[in-house]
């Protein structure tokens, strides 16, 4: 099949315009397992030594913690039917999708001095691989990616709830499952969560085309979840996928001094990622469907977790579903890799529904990560610590900004009650406290503290060399900065190093002193994301960003999948509009397969489209069926080819396609964020980070 790069390489200019929503498709439960092969001089690949004020904020944790409540690892193990033998499962184009293997060394002993007590829990708990029962007739199957698969047994067949984020995986699953449960029964519905790739993206391993096309096949998702799916992280996928190389430590090997987990699960699975689009949604806030047999009721939960999500119970069996709005841990309100700022008390609002509606009276909850939990009291302990973790974090937060906190105060004011924190499953191994608590002060009050100062600041790269200047230069900041790093004043010393960073870009001295406080900073987080963003941020300051071939998420199922509006919208952002100063053209665009029609206008340097409306006197008329433009939008067909044998017909002036084409821009997966660190030939492999691997994308 032809992969993505390959068709925007072959396209001519009339086709490129319409190449360029063939992009990223990644939120922070999404990013592609990648690490880099042997490295060069600057690289530490075992990690320099905690210092011992690393050593000290470790030990503190690991006497304050509550260690003695067991009760997780009681839950994890519980209904262990059989495990994966196999560690590692290999992607269709021939590379290794998923790798368990290297998350082995996190059982070889029971502490790392580089490695917070509270996160290395979390990432042993992850390291479950295999089959479970939940209750007789719910089985999941948990470890094979960053989350779990689910079946539900119906009439006829099996229901599945969230298949993975690879075909490889959900498949694999899948096999696992038939081997010691599924009785040769076929799937009979798929039930999509929500609008984050984890939960659909493997879903093309468990429905073959010819049984999907037979109609037999209810795909259930919640209202606008392809509007979400598509425009959440599409639109800005680019920068979001850059980011996630710091929140998912995607350059970083697992290791004691590296990548030890994701929180969520151990990582993301690199193989190939579809979409199919639902063809049944809930509408209601309750709904109640009969899924093959199964008395479903649907709560629908916007505005939680993800922008359309929902909860499920099924009251035959006391099983209450809370996809991915209550799991073992605090999630994002405002995620790292970046996407709209969550609300944390229509959250816990939803969640409290879910707890008198439905808690009162189930017997085991399970969700889209980790592991279940059983008897009511349980259940209702846990639904009402987290309901209590998000309302605290939205009432406290904007009680101090009343106050006059600040975006850039809040997050060393504001503290978790107690109470809350001795939960370990409201501790923070995806969200933490420090980024949401900034997160809700975005949501309602912004970026600007209010300072003037802060309003129309200067670049980092313009302001730096003052700084510089007035501190005595770089000698003077290196040697304070050396000292502040030698006394474990890390974020002082983070301060005035980044300034010089940001001021020498080439001063490998300071970049690799910048990094020996990362490093520290990093070993010392509780939260993954943190920790991941510190200690990635110290690779690339010494060993640059590496080159070679990077993961590609677009594939073209998902391509597919994304409505013409969708697509139109993403060429608006992919053009430049430097480049479309003085243009000015019109666009019908019809395709009568599925009747819909649109205007596309570039005037004012800005490229827009209205549906249900065309222009009188269109400089041109494209009309093609929708399923053909699926051909250009995978990179099956240029659009050229279309036109030169028929398939899409033209009238008007051809030639503002070529126009539109020269302002597109093709993003780069790999722009700096450090200063100085631009892309050195080190290659990138996929799952296994020693492991030298073609390159492949999910188009393959």
């Amino acid at each position: 099949m032809t992969t993505r790069r390959q068709f925007v390489q072959s396209l001519p200019a009339v086709g490129a315009a319409f190449a360029v929503a063939g992009h990223s498709v990644l939120n922070e439960n999404s990013a592609r397992a990648q690490a880099p092969a042997p490295l060069n001089g600057h690289f530490h690949p075992k990690g320099k030594a905690p210092s011992r004020f690393t050593l000290d904020v470790l030990k503190r944790a690991k006497a304050t913690l509550p260690f003695a409540d067991k009760r997780d690892f009681e839950e994890q193990k519980k209904g262990f039917i059989a495990p994966m033998k196999d560690l590692k499962i290999m992607a269709d184009a021939g590379h290794v999708a998923w790798d368990m293997e290297r998350f082995q060394f996190l059982e070889e002993q029971e502490e790392f001095d580089s490695i917070h007590p509270s996160l290395l829990r979390q990432s042993v708990l992850n390291n479950n691989y295999g089959l479970y029962e939940v209750v007789p007739g719910i089985y999941q199957v948990r470890g094979f990616d960053l989350s779990d698969i689910s079946f539900v047994r119906g009439k006829s067949g099996w229901i599945v709830i969230d298949p993975l984020v690879s075909a490889e995986t959900a498949r694999a699953a899948w096999q696992l499952f038939q081997e010691h449960i599924g009785e040769g029964l076929p799937v009979s519905a798929v039930i999509y969560s929500h609008s984050h790739a984890d939960h659909w993206g493997g879903v093309r391993g468990i429905i073959n085309e010819a049984y999907l096309k037979s109609g037999k096949i209810p795909i259930i998702a919640p209202r606008n979840f392809m509007v979400h799916t598509i425009s959440e992280n599409v639109y800005a996928g680019n920068a979001m996928n850059r980011r996630l190389f710091y929140q998912y430590g995607l350059l970083l090997p697992a290791s004691p001094h590296g990548y030890v987990g994701q929180g969520l699960g151990q990582a993301v699975s690199a193989g190939a990622m579809g979409l199919i689009a639902p063809n049944r949604l809930v509408e209601k806030e309750i709904e109640e469907i009969e899924v093959d047999g199964v008395k479903m009721v649907f709560q629908d939960t916007p505005n939680t977790e993800a922008p359309t999500e929902m909860n499920t119970y099924i009251p035959e069996m006391k099983a209450l579903w809370m996809a991915e709005n209550v799991i073992a841990s605090l999630h994002n309100i405002y995620t790292l890799r970046g996407a709209p700022v969550r609300d944390p008390l229509n959250w816990s609002k939803y969640i409290s529904q879910a707890l008198h509606r439905f808690g009162v009276e189930a017997e085991v909850m399970f969700a889209s990560h980790h592991w279940p939990r059983w008897g009511n009291a349980r259940i209702q302990e846990v639904l009402r610590g987290q309901r209590d973790l998000y309302a605290n974090m939205n009432n406290q937060v904007l009680h101090l900004a009343n106050q006059g906190v600040t975006i850039n105060q809040i997050h060393n004011v504001y503290e978790v009650p107690k109470s809350i924190l001795a939960k370990w499953d409201c501790r923070g191994y995806h969200g933490s406290p420090e980024h949401n608590s900034r997160g809700v002060i975005q949501r309602f009050l912004g970026f600007w503290d209010c300072n003037p100062t802060t309003l129309i600041p200067l670049s980092p790269s313009d302001s730096a060399p003052l700084y510089v200047e007035m501190m005595g230069g770089a000698e003077k900041i290196l040697l304070r900065g050396r000292t502040l790093h030698d006394e474990g004043k890390y974020l002082h010393a983070q301060e005035i190093l980044n300034k010089l960073v940001q001021a020498e870009p080439e001063n490998q001295v300071a970049k690799d002193l910048l990094a020996d406080v990362f490093e520290q900073i990093g070993y010392q987080q509780e939260n993954p994301g943190l920790r991941n963003s510190f200690l990635a941020a110290a690779y690339e300051l010494r060993s640059g960003i590496p080159e070679g071939e990077t993961a590609d998420s677009s594939s073209p199922d998902v391509i597919r999948a994304m409505s013409t509006e969708l697509f139109l919208n993403f060429l608006g952002i992919r053009m430049d509009s430097r480049k479309a100063e003085g243009m000015r053209f019109t666009i019908n665009l019809i395709t009568p397969d599925n009747g819909e029609k649109f205007l596309v206008e570039l005037e004012n340097a800005t490229l827009t489209n209205i549906q249900g409306f065309l222009s009188e006197n269109p400089d041109l008329t494209l009309t093609l069926n929708r399923s053909d433009l699926e051909q250009t939008m995978m990179g099956a067909k240029t659009l050229e080819a279309q036109i030169a044998d028929g398939t899409a017909q033209v009238q008007g002036d051809v030639n503002v396609l070529k126009q539109l084409a020269s302002t597109m821009v093709d993003f780069d997966p790999r722009f700096e964020i450090m200063p100085g660190t631009k892309a050195r030939d080190t290659k990138i492999g996929h799952a296994n980070p020693y492991e030298a691997v073609p390159r492949t994308t999910i188009a393959e």
